[in-house]
């Protein structure tokens, strides 16, 4: 089904080596892919395995050693201001760590504000606070309470649901999602994952789901890439890599996702 959809991001030969002579690690191993429109992807495997060192190439935030990306069917080109403006604009991320992502000086206001200025929409300060708070009531949070809040203030679920009303304001047409539940707890997770299908449904987006939960990867996506020491080894739709692997290191990161005994006891 993804094959007949539009390819909108793709990676061609991608490497990437940290380090020199005998320190050298090759974090990212002639990778390929394609993100098409209105898909989610996910790339999973272990700590070390590579996932966030691509998935910062891919945000230009890491260059690669080799290979190229290109966005919309042409090669991407990040050599001015202008044009990595051009590309942030159409393609974004959500980091695992919201802390790390927000600027600590800014308070909530700022940060939304920005938003609005990378996409170049120019309103008044009334209709800008009307966006944000529709934003901030989409993730399920009142802009009037925290808008005056910097993010020492602020709990872990709800700066990461405050990262999300940043994308459903600047709507990218990719998302890199990158562990974006691991910081917080379990309800806040499902509400998280539920408010990122919404988005791509609301707005034809592409997401990249990176993570190290295979169980996960297979309730959200439409496409898994398992990644082992820099390589993707095996990808395929989520039902056949999670029915059927083929690659012994698929057969591992599966055996370790927690089954329910059967018949279901208590014992």
């Amino acid at each position: 089904m993804m094959g007949a959809q539009k390819v909108v991001l793709e990676g061609n030969n991608i490497n990437k080596i940290f380090g020199y002579g005998k320190t050298r690690v090759h974090a990212v191993k002639n990778v390929d892919f394609k993100f098409h429109q209105r898909e989610i992807i996910s790339i999973v495997g272990e700590s070390g395995s590579g996932k966030t060192t691509l998935a910062k190439m891919i945000m230009g935030l890491t260059k690669e050693n080799k290979g190229e990306f290109s966005y919309n069917g042409k090669s991407r080109d990040l050599s001015s201001f202008r044009k990595r403006k051009a590309y942030y604009k159409e393609v974004q991320a959500v980091f695992q760590d919201p802390y790390a992502a927000f600027n600590q000086f800014y308070k909530v206001e700022t940060l939304l504000w920005h938003c609005l200025k990378l996409k170049d929409i120019k309103v008044s300060k009334d209709e800008a606070y009307k966006l944000m708070a529709e934003a901030c009531s989409f993730v399920n949070l009142k802009f009037d309470e925290l808008y005056n809040k910097y993010p020492f203030e602020l709990s872990g679920g709800q700066m990461q649901r405050i990262m999300i009303a940043r994308i459903f304001l600047l709507q990218p047409r990719v998302l890199i999602a990158d562990e974006p539940t691991s910081m917080v707890d379990a309800c806040s997770r499902v509400i998280i994952l539920d408010m990122l299908v919404k988005l791509k449904d609301k707005n034809n987006m592409t997401i990249a789901f990176i993570t190290h939960d295979l169980g996960l990867a297979y309730y959200l996506s439409d496409t898994i890439c398992i990644m082992n020491e820099g390589e993707i080894v095996e990808r395929g739709s989520a039902e056949s890599i999670i029915l059927q692997p083929k690659n012994s290191y698929t057969q591992q990161l599966l055996s370790d996702v927690p089954k329910l005994k059967e018949p279901w006891s208590l014992d």
